[in-house]
């Protein structure tokens, strides 16, 4: 057994719906309801298909507290961040570690810019104002900045709850050289559609991608599947699901995914905050062919 069981499997991170601006918190409820019946593993709150950086701190911290207290243990919360200041961070961490968040993600600083040893310092001090699970959400396309194994095994040497990452990457040598350096029990999330059964493969722990907001029980399935060592039947729901997985990255995320949700009647509006818009007419078409394709609708 390990201390960190609960990070594995089929996490989704949670959109945010909106109404006439503001965080829409019944239909919040709704879709964290969604996602336990349809079996997935746990719940992301702030982490990019929730639009995070179009929120204040305030409405971070709320829908933290919010998700907790409807999921009532149902499922295991992993609490993001998705801030950019050291004191914004630490203030939210202080207050998921209060609200009884099971595991905490934060995103590696952004547009700074800074040298690894600034990350390793970074994540010390933050990872001292917990004991729950600590994840990194490594995500180099969006914050401009690249871990490297070294920064890791030097935070973990400083940070003993450092559970692993949200690797929103395509670079499998990266993994494999983390999970040789770090060991087995290092949890690595795959957080993009298209390389989530090779990095199962590799020794991968799960995934936290938009798709599950769309597919919950397929997504699901698919680690299931794979984790009982059914390989072709895995391969199979790649397959299966790969129109979907393509199919989320037409548009800034979660823009694609809002539009499916609407369609499908999940959603009363793929509402967005600026700068992010609706999807546009000719993706709108192309997600609804994908929605038949795959046998949503």
């Amino acid at each position: 057994m390990s201390k960190f069981d609960c990070l594995q499997g089929a996490y989704c991170p949670l959109i945010v719906p909106f109404r006439d601006g503001k965080i829409d918190f019944e239909t919040y409820g709704k879709l964290i309801e969604r996602q336990i019946v349809e079996g997935s593993h746990g719940l992301l709150v702030n982490a990019t298909s929730g639009e995070p950086t179009t929120l204040t701190v305030e409405e971070r911290g709320q829908l933290v507290e919010f998700a907790i207290k409807t999921s009532k243990g149902r499922l295991p919360v992993c609490a993001g961040t998705a801030s950019e200041s050291f004191e914004a961070t630490a203030s939210l961490i202080d207050r998921f570690d209060k609200a009884g968040a099971d595991s905490i993600l934060v995103v590696t600083p952004f547009y700074v810019s800074p040298p690894q040893r600034g990350v390793v310092s970074y994540f010390d001090k933050l990872g001292a104002r917990t004991r729950k699970p600590f994840l990194i959400y490594h995500i180099p396309g969006r914050a401009g900045f690249a871990l490297t194994v070294d920064t890791l095994e030097a935070v973990q040497d400083q940070v003993p709850h450092f559970a692993g990452l949200k690797n929103t990457d395509t670079d499998v040598g990266f993994v494999t050289g983390a999970l040789a350096r770090l060991g087995r029990d290092f949890r690595i999330f795959a957080g993009l559609e298209l390389p989530t059964l090779p990095m199962l493969s590799i020794g991968g722990c799960g995934m936290m991608i938009t798709a599950s907001n769309v597919a919950p029980r397929l997504v699901a399935q698919l680690y299931d599947t794979f984790a009982k060592g059914d390989i072709d039947g895995a391969i199979a729901l790649n397959l299966k699901l790969y129109p979907l997985f393509r199919g989320v990255a037409l548009e800034s995320s979660p823009i694609p995914v809002k539009y499916m949700l609407k369609r499908l009647g999940v959603l009363r509006a793929n509402e967005h905050r600026s700068p992010l818009v609706p999807a546009s007419p000719d993706v709108e078409k192309q997600l609804d062919k994908i929605l038949a394709e795959i046998g949503l609708v």
